[in-house]
């Protein structure tokens, strides 16, 4: 099953708020241009060898989660640099796929942690996010865009 890139956020100082870009240039062992993990800036860049390229979630979660716990979650307040639609996320862990030209390795389900509290104060997003999205490692070069299939 194909998925689609629904959005993308880069945040360029770890605390700072996302911000939805258009694209992407995705760098193998580095992450995204201008993401605080690219800069080796994020909060968790210095927790041992953990690869943290590039974080997925799904909007299938999201609006769950929205539904679910009765909250509004505001575009980015996830963390996560793409929203994906129309894909189990979980399936893809230790998996090869392509975003558009690119090609990831799935690494590890990206679960949520109270840092993530912490910044948004919304204790049911630790909750709802935990055992969903996706942890992914770039390895080849290129361009990420808003609507490039997932597959």
């Amino acid at each position: 099953m194909n998925g689609l890139i629904n959005s993308i956020f880069v945040v360029d100082v770890a605390g700072s708020l996302p911000v939805s870009v258009q694209s992407v240039r995705a760098v193998p062992g580095k992450g995204l241009e201008g993401d605080r993990y690219y800069h080796k800036a994020g909060y968790w860049s210095h927790n041992g060898n953990l690869t943290r390229d590039v974080t997925l979630v799904d909007i299938e979660t999201l609006e769950r989660i929205e539904a679910e716990y009765n909250i509004a979650i505001e575009p980015g307040e996830h963390r996560r640099n793409i929203e994906t639609k129309g894909i189990d996320l979980t399936a893809l862990v230790g998996k090869k796929f392509q975003i558009g030209e690119i090609t990831l390795q799935g690494i590890r389900v990206c679960e949520p942690c109270a840092h993530l509290v912490e910044l948004t104060g919304k204790k049911q997003l630790l909750r709802g996010l935990v055992h969903s999205g996706l942890v992914a490692e770039i390895l080849t070069d290129g361009v990420i865009h808003v609507g490039d299939q997932l597959k």
